[in-house]
Parts: C-alpha cells; structure tokens; sequence
C-alpha cells in the first residue's frame, strides 16, 4: 500500500468480501469471526436469519478474533461492492434483512407483470 501511495493520494479500495478480508489481516478460510465489520459468529447456526444485530468490530488486533496480520489499510477506507457477485450471498443478504423496511414495501405496491 505504501508503493501506491494510497494515503497520498486518498485513494479508497473496493472489492468483494473475500479481498478486503485480506487487506485487513483476516484469516481466510471457514473461521469463526470472519466480518470485519461486526462480530458475526458464522458457527452460530441457529442464529443465523433470526438474529440481525451482531455487535460492531471494535478493533483489527492480530491474534483476537480470526485477525492474523496487521491490517494493511484503515477499514474506513473500504468501499463495499453495490452487489455481491455470488447470486447465494445476495439472496442471503436479502433473507437478513429487516422486512417491513420501506424498500419492501413499496415494492409491494408495484403491480407485477404476468
């Protein structure tokens, strides 16, 4: 990061989960705590679609929670893809979130075609 300069030229990063994971001293692999934004259990099975308020990352210490390397960049300059390029992790995505949203409600009111 320090070849390209990043921090001089405020660049920001995007890419899909399994990269910036990388950046940002992560294990890679089926790991426990593997959002380096919250602390999602992904083990935790029977959590998984009913509970929807997992607590925030509060650090990327190497050694604590599945972080192995110092994070090669601050997580405040991730951007996040629009959408996952993996159909399962969208379709995950959307059975996660909260339902009586505004988004899906409208949508509701949208006629469909036949």
């Amino acid at each position: 990061m320090e070849a390209i300069n990043c921090d001089k030229f405020k660049w920001q990063i995007c890419g899909d989960l399994k990269v910036i994971s990388l950046l940002l001293g992560a294990k890679q692999g089926f790991t426990k705590y593997c959002c380096f934004i919250c602390e999602w259990d992904s083990r935790a099975r029977s959590l998984h679609y009913s509970r929807k308020d997992w607590p925030a990352r509060k650090s990327l210490e190497p050694g604590i929670m599945n972080v192995e390397n110092q994070p090669l960049l601050e997580p405040r300059k991730i951007l996040l893809p629009s959408m996952p390029l993996k159909l399962g992790q969208n379709e995950n995505f959307v059975k996660a979130m909260n339902q009586e949203e505004a988004a899906f409600l409208a949508y509701e009111k949208i006629p469909q075609s036949k």
